[in-house]
């Protein structure tokens, strides 16, 4: 599974992978329970994981960025329903982030999505660095 094709979608939990598109909606594979299933983009919008930006104190990055800082460091994943926790958790992984613009339930999401990410064994890569190293 590549993380170009992840999506997270408005009004339900959890990240999904795109399957496929209609002129109405999108068909979607939870990546929790596996189940495919029908979305009507009429209800839900869909926001595809690459083009999802965090706001820090320089200038904006991609939240692969953060993922990858997630992943390098040693700090051990907070629970999400700590707010107090998860916050500290970023100061220490990327003080970078504006952490006055970065709700707390925006970084309890990231928490959550990087769980889902791991436990799925998707790298969270962009695809321009995906062609980047195949080429190397």
């Amino acid at each position: 599974m590549e993380y170009s094709k992840l999506i997270s979608i408005s009004g339900l939990n959890g990240l999904f992978e795109l399957v496929g598109s209609k002129n109405d909606g999108a068909i979607v594979k939870s990546l929790d329970d596996k189940t495919t299933r029908f979305v009507s983009s009429r209800v839900h919008n869909f926001s595809h994981l690459e083009s999802i930006e965090v706001y820090t104190v320089r200038e904006n990055v991609n939240l692969v960025e953060v993922f990858q800082a997630m992943g390098k460091s040693k700090e051990p994943l907070p629970s999400e329903k700590d707010a107090a926790a998860v916050k500290a958790y970023f100061q220490k992984v990327y003080p970078d982030m504006d952490f006055a613009r970065v709700y707390a339930s925006d970084m309890k999401k990231m928490v959550k999505w990087y769980g889902i990410l791991k436990a799925n064994d998707i790298e969270p890569v962009l695809n321009e660095q995906a062609e980047e190293e195949e080429e190397a």
